[in-house]
Order: C-alpha cells, then sequence, then structure tokens
C-alpha cells in the first residue's frame, strides 16, 4: 500500500511523466509485491526555479532532469528489498525514458500500523482487505 509522489520538471512529455509513473509501480509490484490495483501515484509538475539540486553529490552528477521519487509505504522490508526496488526504479526510468539514471533521487518514508492509512470513505480498512 505505498503512496507515491514523483516531482519533476513540468517541460517533460505526458508520455515521459507516464512512463516515470509505471517505472515506479512495476519496480514496486517486483520487489515489494504490492498488487497491481495499488497504484495512488500523484506527479508534481515544478517549474525550474522550484528544483533545487547540486550538480554533484556523493559523487554522482545532477542535471536539469533530477526527478525526486518520495514513497510512503509500510514498515517490514529488509535492507536488501529496499536496494533491489531502488534498482528496479532508477533502471527502469532511465531504460524507459531521456532520464539519466544519475538523475533519479528516492526516499522511502516507512510508517508503521494501518491505523496510518485511509483509502476512502473516511475510515481505517480492516486488515483483511490490506497488504504492506
Amino acid at each position: 500500500m505505498p503512496f507515491v509522489r514523483i516531482s519533476l520538471p513540468k517541460k517533460l512529455s505526458l508520455e515521459t511523466k507516464n512512463n516515470i509513473s509505471e517505472s515506479i509501480h512495476h519496480a514496486l509490484m517486483a520487489e515489494f509485491n504490492i498488487p497491481k490495483d495499488d497504484y495512488f501515484h500523484v506527479i508534481e509538475e515544478l517549474e525550474p526555479h522550484q528544483i533545487k539540486y547540486p550538480e554533484s553529490y556523493l559523487g554522482i552528477s545532477h542535471s536539469e532532469e533530477i526527478i525526486y521519487v518520495q514513497i510512503t509505504a509500510g514498515q517490514g522490508r529488509t535492507v536488501e528489498q529496499k536496494k533491489k526496488l531502488y534498482h528496479q526504479i532508477a533502471t527502469r526510468i532511465s531504460s524507459s525514458t531521456e532520464i539519466l539514471i544519475t538523475n533519479v533521487i528516492i526516499v522511502l518514508l516507512e510508517n508503521n500500523g494501518l491505523e496510518n492509512w485511509s483509502f476512502g470513505n473516511g475510515e481505517i480498512q480492516e486488515q483483511k482487505h490490506l497488504k504492506k
């Protein structure tokens, strides 16, 4: 039940934006075993002055086509699963778009407990209906 916020340059094409979102979703299905219909993404289109980044950080170069991927998900994944997820996301995005793998920044925020999620009706859905 991840929630994904993608912040990216407004100038990117709709096709690129859709490919980025789909790449992230497919990586989450593969590495976090989420169901296909667990697809909650927000794409934020930003003007150049709204995106700040260093030209190089930790020896990794960045450019004006940098994208930020913030994933909120339940706790319980191993470090190995997270490494595989990050690799899958960056590789899939760079393979399906003009975005360089060095321009994919990922932040995973974990929360604890189903009481931190509502998927409609102003209610906390029962655990039997949800998967991590």
